[in-house]
């Protein structure tokens, strides 16, 4: 256990940083499960709107270092590309 003072104000700064990554971790994966959940039901749509609001979560859940940006790049490329299979056919 933490015996010093900046080790004990590590420890409230570490938790409180895992709160909040948490949110915008979880709240991240609900839109991009909202997003192929439009997907498989075929809903063009839907699937566009959900795409427009993932794409800035992710983006802002990269900007705030909880994910890597290039993590995020490729969370919203894929995305785009589900999207893009449904706008096609």
């Amino acid at each position: 256990m933490a015996n010093h003072p900046s080790a004990w104000k590590r420890i409230r700064q570490s938790e409180k940083r895992t709160f909040r990554n948490k949110f915008y971790r979880t709240r991240m994966k609900s839109f991009i499960k909202q997003v192929r959940e439009a997907v498989k039901e075929k809903d063009a749509k839907q699937a566009v709107v959900h795409l427009q609001a993932a794409t800035k979560v992710i983006s802002k859940t990269a900007s705030k270092g909880v994910i890597h940006k290039r993590t995020a790049a490729r969370k919203i490329s894929r995305l785009t590309r589900q999207v893009n299979t449904l706008r096609v056919s």
